[in-house]
């Protein structure tokens, strides 16, 4: 996966990646697993920034709250973005489900806020 994006990516592309946050609390394996692979795609981007999105990032500008579960957020893109439809009558968040949805959360969150400037790149 790693050599197919340093491939297919160009120093023209963007990276926005959810970045994690410790909040004292205790954390298990895939956490630390996630980390590991946050640094993986970070290293192969070709880009001369990323910028790291910070899940209460997302909460405040989806939502407004940071006391905001998935569903909330969920919610709030199928209301910015456009219902998800039917499969005949597919809509613009048709086919999104599981991990999709805090991705493209991360993203709208990167796409309306680093280019206000409310949130800060950083340089690679």
């Amino acid at each position: 996966m790693l050599l197919m994006l340093h491939k297919w990516l160009s120093s023209d592309d963007d990276l926005a990646i959810e970045m994690i946050a410790s909040y004292g609390m205790a954390v298990g394996k895939e956490v630390f697993e996630t980390c590991v692979w946050i640094g993986r795609f970070w290293q192969v981007w070709p880009g001369v920034s990323v910028t790291r999105i910070y899940r209460k990032d997302v909460k405040l500008h989806l939502c407004g709250t940071l006391k905001a579960k998935d569903t909330n957020i969920r919610q709030a893109l199928i209301d910015k973005i456009g219902p998800q439809g039917t499969k005949n009558a597919p809509g613009p968040t048709y086919g999104v489900k599981s991990h999709v949805w805090p991705a493209l959360a991360v993203a709208v969150t990167f796409d309306e806020t680093v280019r206000k400037g409310s949130i800060e790149e950083v340089a690679a």
